[in-house]
């Protein structure tokens, strides 16, 4: 472990249910509710993206394309979060790894594993919420920095 401060259980219990939450959301289509678990001007970046998403009504988007993306093949997507690690950043942030899969099935066919990432989140309390201010997803099939050249 790093030097970061231990987390209050409630904490980590919020953040699992803030991260289940999140997946839900995504993978039915409601945008909205996905877009407001990041703070008003909170950050998505991925490689498997060509820009990042910033902002409420661009993450909204963003998840409304999602969704759209897989009715449009006739599948179901399904986010699967593992793995989380929650460390305390300072008494309102906190640093949150995870291993994230993304699942497709084809309705009446098989389950397929679309990509295999690693989550990197900041995640800063407001109000009584946590919501994640940038979150940064690394590709696992991506090369290695000393592959690069």
């Amino acid at each position: 472990m790093s030097n970061y401060r231990v987390v209050a259980t409630e904490d980590v219990v919020a953040i699992h249910q803030l991260y289940g939450h999140q997946s839900h959301c995504i993978d039915s289509g409601r945008q909205q509710d996905w877009a407001q678990t990041f703070t008003d001007n909170g950050e998505f970046h991925s490689a498997s993206y060509p820009e990042p998403v910033v902002g409420f009504d661009d993450l909204a988007a963003f998840a409304a394309r999602f969704y759209a993306a897989a009715e449009a093949v006739d599948e179901v997507h399904r986010h699967v979060l593992t793995n989380l690690v929650v460390e305390a950043v300072d008494e309102s942030a906190l640093a949150v790894r995870g291993y994230l899969q993304i699942v497709a099935t084809a309705r009446g066919g098989e389950s397929r594993l679309v990509r295999m990432t690693t989550v990197a989140d900041r995640v800063l309390r407001v109000g009584e919420e946590w919501k994640i201010a940038r979150r940064t997803v690394s590709r696992d099939d991506a090369p290695r920095v000393s592959e690069q050249g």
